[in-house]
């Protein structure tokens, strides 16, 4: 039988539909291994599952000598060498729409947290501050009506574009390609170029793929564009913004607020964003219902069964080229 590798923890259900197909060895006690103890695990293996944090390089494909497929337990791929894997026919799948509601809702609910000071809020409550309630008493930007920009506007922008009609929002857009027409009329959604919907957006939200064309898409110059009292929302990946900017936006007050999933250097961050009141952290999280991330492990095992076990092409082929 081949063997797959699974280097982090998942679900009982994806083992057992594994181990259907093969000899599994999967990291269900969830340890930290070091590289060199990673190595010596996929050394024999066919196929390996990987998570969002797993560095699939040169280094590491060396080590797999014989593997034929990477299985991202991910809908980003931004922490695989693709050129590389292409080099040597190493097929790589992530698992793409399985978890574009639940990011949806994720931020949703992020910016308005951001927006009312949420984060900030409960802080106040535990620290056993709160002595009354009175008029100007944690005082918010309301959701209701206000500018929502999207930039990336894929299957979870236009999820997110879907929830934000709830609120009567208005919704700028800007990505690589304009949608069609029909998708920008059901959505009310208008393309805009980057710097207008900077300018207009009460909420700039991002959710567009790492790369590095999109390394630091948000820096110095695009903060300096947005409104005093506009707040950016991240639920895409860490580097697409320039945290260090984005700090300074935010210590003085040249952007009124920020929702954060992501960071660059995770899960390292900027120990600045932990002085601030005006930001809401999360770990990268945005994904984590149980249900989803359910069916993000059993997408990525079900791309191995099809190529290892049925010497079928994978469901979710990034590298196809």
């Amino acid at each position: 039988m081949k063997k797959v590798v699974v280097t982090r923890e998942v679900f009982d259900e994806t083992i057992e539909c594994l181990e259907e197909h093969f000899v599994v060895d999967a990291n269900q006690r969830d340890e930290k291994l070091s590289r060199e103890r990673l190595f010596e695990k996929i050394a024999d293996a066919d196929g390996i599952q990987t998570a969002s944090n797993d560095r699939v390089d040169e280094e590491f494909l060396a080590a797999a000598r014989n593997v034929s497929i990477i299985a991202n337990t991910a809908v980003g791929y931004n922490n695989i060498d693709l050129e590389a894997c292409s080099k040597r026919k190493v097929i790589v799948t992530n698992t793409p729409g399985v978890l574009d509601q639940s990011v949806a809702d994720f931020a949703i609910g992020l910016m308005i947290a951001a927006c009312r000071r949420m984060g900030e809020a409960e802080r106040y409550l535990r620290s056993g501050n709160w002595r009354s309630v009175y008029l100007k008493q944690m005082l918010g930007i309301d959701v209701n009506g206000a500018t929502l920009g999207l930039i990336g506007f894929g299957r979870i922008g236009q999820e997110i574009a879907k929830r934000a009609r709830g609120f009567s929002m208005r919704i700028l857009y800007h990505s690589r390609n304009q949608v069609n027409a029909n998708i920008e009329r059901q959505l009310g959604a208008q393309f805009v170029n980057k710097d207008d919907l900077l300018r207009q957006a009460d909420v700039v939200m991002l959710i567009l793929p790492y790369s590095p064309e999109t390394h630091h898409f948000i820096g110095e110059t695009e903060l300096s564009l947005m409104k005093e009292r506009a707040v950016l929302v991240n639920v895409a990946r860490g580097g697409i913004v320039d945290d260090s900017a984005l700090i300074r936006a935010l210590k003085e007050r040249r952007i009124y607020a920020a929702g954060l999933d992501v960071f660059e250097g995770e899960p390292a961050i900027n120990p600045e964003f932990l002085d601030l009141d005006n930001v809401v952290l999360s770990p990268h999280i945005a994904s984590g219902s149980e249900s989803t991330r359910k069916a993000m492990a059993m997408t990525a095992a079900n791309n191995l069964v099809e190529v290892l076990a049925h010497g079928r092409p994978p469901l979710n082929w990034v590298n196809r080229e």
